[in-house]
């Protein structure tokens, strides 16, 4: 498996142990304010980050490196700034000055998704010029 890949699925488990983790507190605190920067956190942290990974697994010898790793960063430092950000903001009662580090969060985990379909059309195009 590319170290890449690893990365992408260690980052995943680290992301969903906090998870659910949060979710268990927040359950047995039967307060659930902060459900939806716990939801972004499962979805872009286990299951995003667990597709990226196989993704770059499955190609690993056609892939990019560069671009999995620029894939990876853009992808963890939107997490590491949104779910942080997101968490204040709810915990706040939605205080408008968290939304810009909220917004940078969010362009990351964009950009991060925007270069992972750059790999994922290099793959389509590089299956079709080899008969793929």
């Amino acid at each position: 498996m590319p170290r890449v890949s690893a990365a992408f699925f260690m980052t995943g488990v680290l992301c969903v142990l906090t998870g659910m983790a949060w979710g268990m507190y927040m359950g047995a605190n039967e307060n659930f304010t902060l459900a939806p920067a716990h939801a972004h956190l499962n979805l872009l942290g286990w299951v995003t980050m667990g597709l990226y990974g196989t993704f770059y697994a499955l190609t690993r010898g056609t892939m990019s490196t560069g671009l999995a790793w620029l894939n990876y960063a853009c992808a963890t430092l939107g997490i590491l700034i949104l779910i942080p950000a997101l968490t204040l903001f709810l915990n706040s009662g939605n205080d408008p000055k968290y939304v810009p580090v909220m917004i940078g969060g969010e362009v990351l985990t964009l950009l991060g998704m925007l270069v992972f379909a750059v790999s994922v059309l290099r793959e389509l195009v590089r299956g079709r010029s080899s008969g793929g």
